[in-house]
């Protein structure tokens, strides 16, 4: 038996004696009565009766233990022309006078606060401030419209909410605080207070008797100390899209997180106290709280918060030169980046300028890795590119390559096998596992290990209907996949990507993989449409790399036979829409079901989440050129 296997077996067999274990590398002001309470199933719970602090776990240990000096946190602002470094200790300072400063305005533990913010070091600092005051923090998206943002300030309710006066997105300044001020008139909940960080390019005006200016506040206020809290308190609340169209609101507890988080820095990403980690996201979701913010700190790492876009700030270089400036020793980002340095730069000319010989790993998750991405990113960096996979709602990986364990050989199109904790089965509908190659539903049995959520916010009856009611002792992750016969697990993507084209199930994310090999492709969606006929039919979505000179429909001619000889004629793969780009989340995933929606003309509400919504007039003329698209009304529903 290997050392993966043997840790693994130990981490379901005794769940409890190895977390426990686990949580040594955490330090508690009162140890748990009990490490994994399982007597209100499936609300199960770890280390109760414990009591820590998230932000003194991340900054106040490392500087009494001699790290005050070593730079904790690198903010990298191509968009700004800013780079800046704090130590241990300086971060320490600033988060402990902000947390006075909210101590001042009546937040304290149990509290909720909003915040609204950009990729800035402020973000940061302002989520450590409220860990430290055991108040619970729900980061939103910066530029997320008044709307949605006034859904979240319903359901949390905050004592104040955090913004800045605005954000660079490419060559337009963004302002926050008119949509914040617009948010707070369409909420019914009204905070108390907002504050305000003020950014050299944009300025905001105040409400005398509402805003606060971050600046002054900090100004005069008196560093606050730790406030102890149960390890079962909620550390955040992180909303994500729900089925209903009202966001689900994951919540995260402080004990169970942060052994986690701890845990998974060292054996997941083998990346060990002081060095360099970047995780190229967003403080607005949750690679960014585990990954940017959490993870390193809690592990006295040094990790980078990056202000910028893999291409276009300045050019599809922007990843070499910061991996290179910032000594990085591993990387982690979404598989869309890569596609998008791929596109405009195929040739990987940008890559010979820099220095990486420090860098050790690249992870990519938050989508499918299709093969030829793989190869790409492998072939160019020479270095091992590690797909995984996890979801807001687990907080940290699900299936990964535990490179810091034992490394295995990667598989392209596999995210390798369950990292410890995870007892991952594939199911049939009616819950009977599946063996070797037998495609199903990708579901984790019960208890989930720490660090995962233990319910929704103020909603334990969604909770149990959204995950836990499928199969019956197991947490469903809505995902289809496989095994192969070496146990490596192959996630297909979400079980509504399988399309029924004449009663045959046929996998969508298969097709794309396919696709993705065409050497003129630079990245590819295909959803299922509404056929009369054969109930459903696949249709693609190519984006080519740029300099490809060819005719669309030559190329719509070689795909519809790569598809047929690698499937089959039963996959009726036939029509690809020839596009510029697709439309996205600003976290990069790809909105196939809005894209669904535009293809059978059916009604829909242009999703919050997404990059550009001017996108969506694109791929309905570029549907209807191939002859979809066809209702003669107004279906977009802003």
């Amino acid at each position: 038996m290997g050392k993966y296997d043997e840790i693994f077996q130990r981490s379901i067999q005794d769940p409890a004696a190895f977390w426990g274990e686990a949580a040594g590398a955490i330090d508690w002001y009162k140890k748990w009565d009990k490490v994994l309470d399982d007597s209100k199933k499936p609300f199960y719970r770890w280390f109760t009766g414990g009591e820590l602090n998230t932000c003194y776990n991340a900054l106040d240990r490392h500087v009494e233990k001699g790290r005050a000096d070593q730079v904790a946190l690198i903010y990298d602002s191509p968009v700004t022309n800013t780079i800046q470094k704090y130590t241990y200790a300086e971060l320490l300072d600033l988060v402990a006078h902000f947390a006075g400063g909210l101590k001042g305005l009546g937040v304290g533990k149990g509290d909720t606060v909003i915040i609204y913010m950009p990729m800035i070091p402020q973000a940061a600092i302002a989520m450590l401030a409220c860990a430290r005051l055991g108040a619970v923090h729900s980061v939103v998206f910066g530029g997320f419209a008044p709307h949605e943002l006034a859904i979240r300030i319903d359901d949390a309710r905050p004592k104040v909410i955090i913004t800045a006066s605005g954000a660079i997105e490419g060559p337009r300044i963004i302002e926050y605080k008119p949509m914040l001020d617009k948010a707070v008139e369409l909420a019914k909940h009204k905070p108390a207070k907002c504050i305000i960080y003020q950014r050299r390019f944009v300025k905001s005006a105040l409400f005398r008797d509402r805003d606060v200016d971050w600046e002054k506040l900090v100004e005069k206020s008196r560093p606050a100390e730790c406030v102890p809290v149960q390890a079962t308190d909620p550390l955040y609340i992180l909303y994500t899209s729900g089925t209903t169209g009202i966001p689900k609101g994951i919540v995260r507890d402080n004990g169970g997180h942060a052994v986690a988080l701890r845990w998974s820095l060292e054996n997941i990403y083998d990346t060990k106290p002081g060095e360099v980690y970047w995780a190229a996201s967003d403080v607005g979701w949750v690679v960014g709280h585990s990954y940017i913010v959490y993870g390193p700190l809690l592990t006295g790492c040094t990790t980078v918060l990056y202000e910028g876009k893999p291409v276009g700030t300045p050019n599809p270089g922007s990843f070499w030169r910061v991996i290179s400036q910032h000594g990085v020793k591993t990387l982690f980002t979404a598989p869309t980046a890569f596609r998008a340095i791929k596109r405009e730069d195929p040739l990987g000319e940008h890559v010979k300028k820099y220095d990486l010989s420090k860098f050790r790993y690249l992870f990519l998750a938050g989508e499918r890795l299709d093969p030829d991405t793989y190869h790409w990113a492998h072939k160019l960096l020479d270095k091992p590119v590690i797909d995984h996979w996890w979801q807001t709602e687990t907080g940290w990986p699900i299936t990964a390559n535990c490179v810091g364990i034992e490394s295995f050989p990667i598989k392209p199109g596999s995210s390798t096998k369950p990292v410890p904790g995870f007892n991952v089965q594939i199911l049939d509908t009616g819950g009977t596992s599946l063996g070797p190659k037998q495609e199903g539903l990708v579901a984790v049995k019960l208890p989930l290990p720490p660090g995962t959520l233990p319910t929704l916010w103020k909603a334990d009856d969604r909770f149990i209907q959204s995950y836990m009611s499928m199969f019956d002792g197991y947490y469903f992750t809505a995902d289809g996949g496989y095994r192969d016969e070496d146990g490596y697990l192959y996630i297909m993507g979400r079980v509504d990507d399988v399309i029924n084209v004449a009663g045959h199930r046929l996998s969508t994310g298969e097709m794309e993989e396919i696709i993705a090999t065409h050497p003129d492709v630079a990245e590819c969606a295909v959803i299922g449409v509404g056929d009369s006929l054969k109930g459903q039919l696949p249709v693609g979505f190519a984006v080519l790399k740029s300099g490809v000179k060819k005719e669309a429909e030559e190329v719509r001619s070689e795909l519809s036979k790569l598809i047929r000889n690698e499937i089959g004629p039963i996959a009726c793969y036939k029509e690809t829409a020839v596009v510029a780009r697709l439309p996205k989340t600003r976290s990069g995933k790809i909105l196939r079901g809005t894209m669904r929606k535009i293809a059978d003309g059916e009604e829909f509400k242009v999703p919050s989440t997404i990059d550009d919504p001017a996108i969506l007039s694109e791929i309905e003329e570029a549907l209807k050129g191939i002859g979809y698209a066809r209702k003669d009304k107004d279906y977009l529903v802003l």
